[in-house]
């Protein structure tokens, strides 16, 4: 009761915490008199295909203001790399302009060339007017049915026309178009005088307020997108329904005839040959090898679990609406913090219900499974970042701020999780008593070893989330929106319902032929669907995006190795205790010599 309430609270804590983090434009109510000065803030720039390789916006040489004020950001902000500045553009409530000249400005041969090849990766910058985001291209490359990269015509665009659609004394909606008529050619390396220009149009719209980030959203739930998703649904709950027939019918069969045999006394030796899942009772309640680390698992796969359950409370209640800056980054930091006890409390209790003696070892592993190669990864990936002046690199009063969020909260709250287990004194509850000498496991043909059961036990759950996956990588790892979190949270569930499922039939069989070390088996089994996520990002990364260079390379592969590592250590948890229920189940229901 004790652990159901601190998680209600903890609930409670995080909707109030997180819906603070809503950015508001200068803090205001998002209502201007005419005339009145409108927020306008550019963010980043970058390579429309590499989302992580993005730079301050003043990092190529656009027409600055005299004073370049920083926006002052959240910690959310920071880790999605958002980079706030004001930007050089008069945006002021319903104040049309023709032609406003931005500046003049001589480029050097290293700026025309700075920006030719940023017009070559199809650089975009991002800015946010009231908190709206709107992107645009810098250029444009003229090929003209040109085979040779050295004929092709570079063309940097100088003048911004901006739509602006308002309802009353509020902003709505904010689109930006560029005219390749109105460019300068950059395509050699000279000197080159620019004149800069943007011009802005006002229009009334009836648009409510409350709708005005609909817009965003639509593209993922646009009725072409909501008909895959309900097939992967559809492909998901068939999977459900055919396993759950599987077991139903096989196991339960099986299970019910083994129960037959074994309660009759008289059944001959054949009879008893036939299934040995009854004769290894002695050892299936044999404690597994390296238990401080299997509990350190079992401690950070549920709170792992937990933390996915929670985000997905928030998703459902509306927190993670379409570019609310950091929020989810907010999120994941605070709620991982905060259910660090969980990890504690877990991996303890299970630790010393295995008869293990140093628990406080074994706490200090369960704190450094996870978090340890994550750390690791960012050190790598913070410093490749610093290399490239991208804005992906967290400043140090930002690595300082996560820093103290791990020791004063992650850590204090692990050890208090980890006493609050030490002094429950559960026991471990075993049907059957476990003999002194371990029984010997029979040879067993090569598909019963460990590698090739992970395979099958990883298939048929990423066969129930693959189609969903390509719109997450999508939305994480491109420019695509993702807002349907009821049907994420669906798939969610039913990849924990398989993956309990098929690690439930493939520990029966393991018993059936006498190998009674399912305990790691069973962890594994589970989380081999993580193998199969990171298999999945070699091939989405290679076939389905134009994603290139070291960076983004290193950024994708190296956070999505964590991320995989995440899901190995949850689903083997989900595994494991799904394999525990069953198997303290099938043999309370027999008579133990």
């Amino acid at each position: 009761m004790k652990m159901a309430g601190r998680g209600v609270l903890v609930v409670v804590v995080m909707l109030v915490v997180i819906s603070g983090f809503r950015v508001e434009g200068d803090g205001s109510s998002h209502k201007y008199n005419e005339r009145e000065h409108v927020p306008l803030y550019a963010n980043k720039v970058g390579p429309f295909h590499n989302p992580s390789e993005t730079y301050r916006y003043y990092d190529l040489p656009f027409c600055a203001p005299e004073n370049v004020k920083d926006k002052r950001e959240d910690l959310g902000e920071v880790l999605n790399g958002d980079r706030l500045v004001d930007a050089p553009y008069a945006l002021n409530f319903r104040v049309d302009k023709q032609s406003e000249t931005l500046c003049r400005k001589k480029l050097t041969k290293e700026e025309v060339a700075q920006l030719r090849t940023a017009v070559l990766k199809d650089y975009y910058f991002q800015m946010y007017y009231d908190d709206l985001p709107f992107w645009g291209f810098l250029g444009k490359v003229e090929r003209e049915n040109k085979m040779d990269p050295s004929e092709y015509k570079y063309l940097l665009f100088k003048h911004i026309h901006f739509d602006v659609l308002y309802n009353n004394d509020r902003v709505i909606e904010i689109n930006v178009q560029t005219d390749p008529n109105q460019s300068v050619d950059i395509t050699e390396d000279r000197e080159v005088e620019a004149e800069f220009s943007y011009s802005v149009k006002w229009k009334e719209t009836d648009i409510p307020f409350e709708n005005r980030m609909e817009k965003y959203s639509k593209s993922s739930s646009m009725p072409q997108h909501l008909e895959i998703h309900w097939f992967s649904i559809i492909n998901s709950c068939v999977t459900v329904l055919l396993l759950t027939g599987f077991l139903a019918t096989i196991l339960m069969r099986v299970l019910k005839n083994d129960f037959i045999k074994y309660s009759h006394d008289e059944e001959s030796v054949d009879d008893q040959e036939e299934t040995g899942w009854k004769y290894i009772h002695g050892d299936v309640f044999r404690y597994p090898k390296h238990k401080s680390l299997f509990s350190a698992v079992l401690g950070s796969g549920t709170q792992l679990l937990a933390l996915a359950m929670f985000i997905f409370l928030l998703a459902l209640v509306g927190v993670f609406y379409p570019y609310n800056r950091g929020a989810l980054f907010t999120a994941l930091v605070v709620i991982y913090a905060l259910t660090s006890g969980i990890a504690g409390y877990t991996a303890t209790s299970t630790y010393l219900q295995l008869e293990g003696t140093n628990w406080v070892r074994n706490l200090l592993l369960t704190g450094c499974l996870f978090c340890g190669p994550l750390f690791l990864t960012f050190c790598f990936l913070n410093t490749v970042a610093i290399a490239y002046s991208a804005t992906a690199a967290l400043p140090f009063g930002t690595i300082l701020v996560i820093v103290l969020i791990w020791t004063l909260v992650t850590s204090p709250l692990l050890v208090l999780g980890g006493i609050a287990g030490k002094n429950s004194k559960a026991e471990f509850q075993a049907p059957c008593r476990t003999t002194k000498y371990p029984r010997e496991i029979p040879p067993l043909p090569w598909y019963r070893g460990t590698i090739p059961q992970m395979a099958m036990a990883g298939f048929l759950p990423f066969s129930a989330i693959y189609i969903e996956l390509y719109y997450i990588f999508a939305s994480v790892w491109g420019h695509k929106i993702y807002t349907i979190y009821s049907i994420l949270f669906i798939v969610f569930i039913i990849l924990i319902i398989v993956t309990a499922f098929i690690t439930v039939a493939l520990t029966y069989f393991q018993l059936a032929v006498e190998d009674h070390e399912w305990w790691w088996r069973s962890v594994l089994c589970g989380g081999s669907t993580g193998v199969f996520i990171l298999g999945y990002c070699l091939y989405y990364y290679y076939a389905r995006s134009d994603m290139s260079g070291f960076m983004q390379t290193s950024f994708f592969f190296g956070y999505m190795a964590c991320i995989c590592y995440g899901f190995f250590l949850m689903l083997g948890t989900v595994g494991f205790r799904a394999s525990l229920l069953f198997v303290r189940h099938i043999y309370r229901s027999i008579k133990c010599e």
